[in-house]
């Protein structure tokens, strides 16, 4: 991945990332590491056993090119799906590592409501190889953000986790006050497509003060499912607002037609 290299990783990143190395390897060796789905034995901390890696589905070409959505066969280079033509998104490109199937459900689960944080390198590594189109052209990453409220009884966002793991592994910046949730909003479990739309309309802004940082920036928005995309999209419109040139999307796994 060195040709999507912009920049090196600043010290104080460095240092985290020793000091969160140092200490998985101390936990290693008084807990030894479990594949996160099944409990089974694993060599590495963050890693799947044999079964659940052969039951894990990564998406690869072909693929529409708009959403990142797998197609059944191949229809030929820059082919869209019928939703993309019919109902475009804000973003521009959208890409996926994994379908949202029972395997990726658990790794986001153990993510996001277990505290399983180490898992979000290696969950950020596949994203990288599925993102290398969108970030060879990026110049900054954006997580989604966590209200403020959701981000206190989390402690953490998953989303800025993984983005914080692409740019370790890319280079690339990221930025985490570039874009803000400015109302809380119920979450989008169970609800319909025009609901999940409806739910999160102008729950995103680019404070002032972040504008600078993305005013003509090619930006890769990054989150953990895609599922109807309102979410997304709703916050590459706010970015495009504070001045972003392009808006792309990528995540861990998407809700793919169980039809596909």
């Amino acid at each position: 991945m060195a040709d999507v290299v912009r920049g090196a990783i600043p010290k104080g990143e460095k240092l985290k990332s020793a000091a969160r190395n140092a200490l998985t390897a101390l936990v290693d060796l008084a807990l030894p590491p479990v594949c996160p789905t099944c409990r089974e034995p694993v060599a590495g901390t963050g890693g799947l056993c044999a079964h659940c890696w052969a039951k894990l589905s990564f998406i690869t070409r072909p693929y529409c090119e708009r959403l990142g959505t797998p197609f059944p066969y191949d229809q030929g280079a820059g082919m869209l799906s019928m939703q993309a033509i019919a109902d475009p998104p804000a973003y521009g490109r959208a890409r996926a590592a994994v379908r949202y199937d029972e395997i990726a459900r658990t790794l986001v689960h153990a993510l996001k409501y277990g505290d399983r944080l180490e898992l979000a390198p290696t969950m950020g590594r596949w994203m990288v190889q599925a993102g290398r189109d969108l970030l060879e052209q990026a110049d900054v990453l954006v997580p989604v953000p966590l209200h403020w409220r959701r981000l206190w009884l989390r402690r953490f966002n998953q989303a800025a986790l993984l983005a914080d793991a692409i740019a370790a592994a890319s280079g690339i910046a990221t930025h985490h006050c570039a874009l803000r949730r400015v109302r809380a909003t119920p979450q989008q479990v169970g609800l319909a497509r025009a609901a999940r739309a409806t739910n999160v309309q102008a729950a995103f802004r680019v404070p002032e003060t972040s504008k600078i940082l993305i005013r003509g920036k090619k930006i890769v928005l990054i989150d953990d499912v895609l599922t109807s995309g309102a979410t997304v999209d709703t916050c590459a419109r706010a970015l495009f607002r504070g001045g972003a040139k392009a808006v792309d999307v990528l995540v861990f796994a998407c809700v793919v037609d169980a039809t596909v």
